[in-house]
């Protein structure tokens, strides 16, 4: 397993969210090691500068008390080094430090250290835990102990301070910037993505337009027009189908007009029946080819819809059971959906004595769930009942009549929303029909 395989499922998954990681990442590496590099200088020169001076400040003041033993000198002495270098001192005489081992270990306490060996190479205690503001250094000379308190500003730099937070805000504003153009840039796609499932729902978005980056005007240019092409091949198809329709419904009715008035001969009654089954037939082929392709989405309450669908079916003889567990209310082509639905609960109805009816909201998503106690269809006969003038006379009633478009239509429908519907095994025994859709 190699490590992109280990880091995938943590890394971000949006472009807004990648992109930023791009600029992040070495901008982070960056501050680490030019961090590193400065702390090392500083430390190593700078920190090592201020504990020199300050042990070359005490052995001055050392060497000083071996000229006199006079306690109002040592005294003076002891004042002028507070006054002008800041450092606390007082002698305890006949003294002796118990334990040289010091107190705190950081990179402040080996550079004193270090300097105090080199400036006056006596035993000595440094302890910088007692006291955050100030280092105590406790120092055996031959007569007696030394004690010196250090401010720790005389050790420690402030400007590591500066450092850092100049390094923090830096980044941070670095980070913000770096948000607000990605945002920019990222917004364009975000549209674009809008566009295209909005299309591929059957929603217009009229108020789309380039923007962004060249590559992405590119893109949305070639969006807009592939949308183009597809709305005009389909407006082209509908109207063609319009003529067609009515240059076949007009030898039709005539042909009907003429039979109604001919007398009751054999084969008229004949003749009238399968003028009407080639209406029927022709009226199933242009709504199948049409595809309600000219229908607006609108705002549609699916549970009231099912509630109409059931009462029909009722109507019609049929024992229906409908839940809902939510309302339900989401942009569709009310027309085409209804008709779709309507197709799934008669054709549950006709072959079934039981049909039960669920919807639900999963996510983002509207299922709908029809069952019936029919025949079922088998597994893999199921796709076959989605294709044009295809009839399963095996598992369902050859005498209901029909051309076989009514599920291809309703499937057509199904997804012209961005939805699917899946055919599956009913609990009960028959055919389950599953619809699922877009919020």
């Amino acid at each position: 397993m190699n490590l992109s395989t280990i880091l995938k499922p943590y890394l971000p998954k949006s472009l807004l969210g990648r992109s930023v990681l791009i600029i992040v990442t070495p901008l982070f590496l960056l501050q680490v090691v030019s961090a590193t590099i400065f702390f090392q200088n500083h430390w190593s020169k700078v920190g090592r500068r201020l504990a020199l001076g300050v042990g070359g400040e005490i052995g001055m003041v050392i060497n000083s008390m071996r000229h006199t033993q006079d306690l109002e000198k040592r005294k003076i002495l002891f004042d002028q080094a507070l006054a002008f270098v800041q450092l606390n001192m007082r002698f305890e005489a006949d003294k002796v430090i118990q334990d040289t081992a010091r107190l705190g270990e950081s990179i402040l306490v080996d550079q004193f250290t270090r300097a105090l060996d080199e400036s006056i190479n006596k035993p000595h205690r440094i302890d910088a835990v007692s006291n955050k503001r100030f280092v105590h250094v406790e120092i055996q000379l031959a007569e007696g102990v030394l004690f010196v308190t250090v401010p720790r500003k005389r050790l420690f730099s402030t400007s590591t301070y500066v450092f850092v937070l100049m390094m923090v805000g830096t980044s941070v504003l670095l980070f913000f910037v770096a948000m607000i153009f990605m945002r920019n840039q990222v917004r364009p796609i975000r549209k674009l993505a809008e566009a295209a499932d909005d299309f591929g729902k059957g929603r217009d978005t009229p108020r789309f337009k380039p923007e962004g980056a060249t590559e992405v005007r590119r893109a949305a240019g070639a969006f807009i027009s592939m949308r183009n092409r597809i709305k005009r091949q389909i407006q082209q198809r509908t109207d063609m189908l319009a003529g067609v329709s009515h240059d076949l419904r007009t030898p039709l009715t005539r042909m009907k007009l003429q039979l109604e008035m001919m007398n009751d001969d054999d084969g008229v009654a004949d003749l009238k029946t399968d003028i009407a089954d080639m209406e029927h037939m022709l009226g199933e082929y242009l709504a199948f080819v049409r595809g309600e392709g000219e229908e607006k989405a609108v705002d549609t309450n699916i549970t009231d819809m099912l509630s109409q669908i059931a009462l029909q079916a009722r109507r019609k003889g049929g024992n229906i059971d409908l839940h809902c567990e939510v309302e339900i209310i989401a942009a569709v082509k009310t027309n085409a959906l209804k008709r779709s639905l309507t197709n799934f609960v008669d054709n549950a109805v006709r072959y079934g004595g039981n049909t039960s009816i669920r919807a639900a909201l999963r996510g983002e998503m509207v299922e709908i769930v029809i069952d019936d106690d029919g025949p079922g269809i088998p597994e893999d006969k199921r796709d076959e009942v989605f294709k044009p003038f295809v009839r399963l006379d095996a598992s369902r009633n050859p005498e209901t009549g029909g051309v076989g478009l009514g599920m291809t239509i309703a499937r057509d429908a199904i997804r012209g929303h961005g939805g699917e519907i899946l055919l599956e095994d009913a609990p009960g025994g028959g055919l389950r029909v599953k619809v699922s859709l877009p919020v």
